[in-house]
């Protein structure tokens, strides 16, 4: 019996799950951890929301199978969320299909389109299912930068020139998890171009499309002209509707991509429950009042976990869109390496964080914060970091 298993092979240990477990076992210990690890967002869906929820709950014939593709009412709202949010027209039967969460989307898409050996560009670093999904499926990675300037260009055209076989697929996904980068509409213009050029599918990570902090509105590749042609999208109501829990996600675009998706998944699911999604109707259709609020919410978030870590010693970059930040480690604590600092700043300044290299070895030298505690948190979490510091030595400016 042969116990080495193809796809666990492929698959190393969870760097972030290691954090995690030390996290848990704190707490499990009575210490007060001060978690900004996890992208777990801290508020609550609508209240109207809830109440659909219950609401269908109710109805004793609510209870059986649902929609593996998302119900017709689920996949109109979403097609009428892109017109009103991007002026884009989408089909509800052929150009929508509802995902429980982009993770499940991703890697369902996966396993329909790639086979043994495929190339699939991804960024790094990056969320790990942009890359394992695809792995879990067979293919072959080849990484690319996160941040759309020269270097990425020139670094798809290498990969093209270079790689054999050719890359089939593209992963893009701005604003950037973990590293909060963003793109403008032209940078999907020229990715179009290119994709076509080279007949490569895009596959495209909206999931923090309306948390932005510029005043410029995050685009959608779909917007371009032609992008149906080459391209999907997958989006989220975990963080735009504080729905995390729910795994509620969509895909739009690309009908034979689409087609695909709905296929493997009509293996695999019968859809989340119906309640759920008539929920996730209610979010689409009803008051959008969340949006902004949630938008503002990590907005001023960002503004006090900047400025309270930079007193304590610790300078960040303000993110320009998401709820995490992309911080690279304190310059005399950077031969430590991202795991270690992380595990240190768990066990000696009770905060948790998430260590860059778990996204990628290009996360080396970062941790990725979430800015999902709230500002009195967040400023408890500075008093701590600036005592660990000053433990080991570096200076602070006065707290």
């Amino acid at each position: 019996m042969n116990d080495q298993f193809y796809r666990m092979k492929r698959m190393p240990p969870y760097v972030i799950a290691e954090v995690n477990a030390m996290r848990h076992a704190a707490r499990l210990g009575g210490q007060d951890i001060i978690d900004l690890g996890m992208g777990n967002p801290d508020q609550p869906p609508p209240q109207h929301v809830i109440d659909k929820l219950c609401e269908v709950a109710a109805k004793p014939d609510a209870h059986g199978y649902s929609q593996s593709k998302g119900i017709p009412g689920l996949r109109r709202a979403q097609a009428g969320y892109y017109a009103r949010r991007f002026e884009v027209e989408l089909d509800p039967e052929t150009e929508v299909v509802v995902t429980m969460g982009s993770k499940e989307g991703l890697s369902s898409l996966a396993t329909a389109i790639i086979a043994p050996g495929d190339v699939v560009l991804a960024p790094n670093p990056s969320y790990p299912i942009h890359t394992f999904g695809f792995i879990i499926a067979g293919a072959t990675i080849r990484s690319v930068p996160t941040t759309p300037d020269d270097e990425y260009w020139q670094s798809l055209d290498r990969a093209m020139n270079f790689t054999v076989p050719r890359p089939s697929v593209l992963v893009v996904s701005y604003p950037s998890n973990p590293t909060a980068e963003v793109v403008d509409l032209a940078f999907y213009e020229r990715l179009v171009a290119w994709a076509k050029e080279n007949q490569v599918w895009v596959v495209s990570d909206l999931a923090y499309s309306e948390l932005y902090f510029d005043g410029k509105p995050t685009p959608s590749i779909m917007q371009v002209e032609g992008a149906k042609e080459i391209a999907i999208e997958f989006t989220s109501m975990s963080k735009t509707y504080s729905m995390a829990g729910w795994r509620m996600g969509f895909a739009v675009g690309n009908r034979q991509l689409i087609a695909a998706l709905t296929r493997v998944k009509s293996y695999l699911d019968y859809g989340a429950f119906t309640p759920v999604q008539a929920a996730a109707c209610a979010a689409l259709n009803g008051p959008q009042d969340i949006i902004e609020s949630n938008r503002q919410l990590y907005h001023k978030r960002r503004d006090v976990m900047v400025e309270a870590f930079g007193r304590a010693g610790w300078d960040i970059p303000p993110p320009p869109a998401s709820m995490f930040a992309w911080a690279p480690l304190p310059p005399a604590l950077k031969s430590m390496g991202s795991l270690e600092f992380s595990k240190q700043l768990l066990t000696q300044a009770q905060v948790a964080v998430a260590p860059g290299v778990g996204y990628g070895e290009n996360g080396e030298g970062y941790v990725r914060i979430a800015m999902v505690e709230n500002e009195q948190r967040l400023r408890q979490a500075a008093r701590n970091v600036k005592r660990y510091l000053q433990s080991l030595g570096v200076n602070s400016s006065a707290a």
